[in-house]
C-alpha cells in the first residue's frame, strides 16, 4: 500500500527557477504564434507547483523552457544561478541530465524492459544515482520489478516512469498531465507517488494539469492565460489525494 506523506511549505526560502521577462515566439512560414508573453515568476526551492490554464496558454512551452528542452525568444529564466537562456546545446543536454527528471502523460517505457531495466537505463548515464530498486520502491512497485509494461496496469506504468525520473536523484521533477490519462483512483496513487518524492527528497515539483483539483494539493498554484501569468495562489494548507473531488 502506498503511504502518503504530509506536504509542507518549502523553508529554504531559495529560488529554483527565477523568469524575467520570458517570451517564447513560432515562427511557421509568415504566421506568428506568441506562446509565452512576458512571463515573470520565481518557483522555490522544495515546493510543489500546479500550472492551470487552457491549451495553449503557455503552459507547457514554460515547463519546456524551465526543464533545458526549449530556449525562449527573449528574457531570462534562471535555474539556481544560471540563465538556461545562455546555455549551448549542450550545457542543456547536461544541465537536464544531472538536474531534471522528467514524466509525461505518456510512459514512454521500453516495451521490451522490465520495471526494473527501464529504471536501471538511466542511473548507467548519471552521476549520483540511486538503486534501481530503491527508486522502484519509493512509488511503491519493488514487487512489480521484473514485470514488463504490458504486465502493468496504466498507473502501474506511470509510477515506473516516475521512479526513472526520480532514479538519477534530479533537483527538479516536471511533469505535463502525469494523471491525464488515468481514472481517479490510480491517479491518486499517482499524486501520492509524486507527493512523497517530493517531502522525503526536497524535490522541487512542477505539475501541469488542467485538473484543476489537484492544485488543492500545492503549495503555490500559477495561471496561466494566453501566454501570460493571470495570477498565482499559494496553499499553505494542501490537501491530501483522497480528498480531491474528481
Amino acid at each position: 500500500m502506498d503511504i502518503y506523506i504530509e506536504t509542507s511549505m518549502s523553508k529554504t526560502n531559495q529560488i529554483c527557477f527565477k523568469a524575467n521577462s520570458l517570451t517564447k515566439v513560432y515562427v511557421t512560414g509568415e504566421s506568428e504564434v506568441h506562446a509565452l508573453r512576458g512571463v515573470s515568476v520565481e518557483i522555490p526551492e522544495g515546493e510543489l507547483v500546479v500550472l492551470l490554464g487552457p491549451s495553449g496558454s503557455g503552459k507547457s512551452t514554460f515547463l519546456n523552457i524551465i526543464g533545458g528542452l526549449d530556449q525562449p525568444s527573449s528574457g531570462q529564466v534562471f535555474f539556481q544561478d544560471r540563465d538556461l537562456a545562455k546555455l549551448s546545446n549542450h550545457e542543456l543536454t547536461y544541465y537536464r541530465r544531472e538536474s531534471v527528471g522528467f514524466v509525461f502523460q505518456a510512459y514512454n517505457l521500453v516495451p521490451s524492459l522490465t520495471a526494473l531495466e527501464n529504471v536501471a537505463l538511466v542511473t548507467e548515464i548519471s552521476p549520483n544515482p540511486m538503486f534501481p530498486m530503491d527508486a522502484l520502491s519509493i512509488v511503491g512497485l519493488k514487487d512489480r520489478a521484473n514485470h514488463f509494461p504490458s504486465q502493468m496496469s496504466g498507473g502501474e506504468q506511470q509510477r515506473v516512469a516516475i521512479a526513472r525520473a526520480i532514479a538519477k536523484q534530479p533537483k527538479v521533477l516536471l511533469c505535463d498531465e502525469p494523471t491525464g490519462a488515468l481514472d481517479s483512483e490510480t491517479g491518486i496513487v499517482v499524486l501520492n507517488a509524486l507527493l512523497n518524492v517530493n517531502k522525503e527528497f526536497g524535490t522541487t515539483c512542477v505539475i501541469i494539469t488542467h485538473n484543476a483539483a489537484i492544485a488543492k494539493l500545492a503549495h503555490r498554484v500559477i495561471h496561466f492565460s494566453d501566454g501570460k501569468i493571470g495570477h498565482m495562489e499559494m496553499n499553505a494548507n494542501p490537501i491530501k489525494p483522497e480528498q480531491i473531488n474528481w
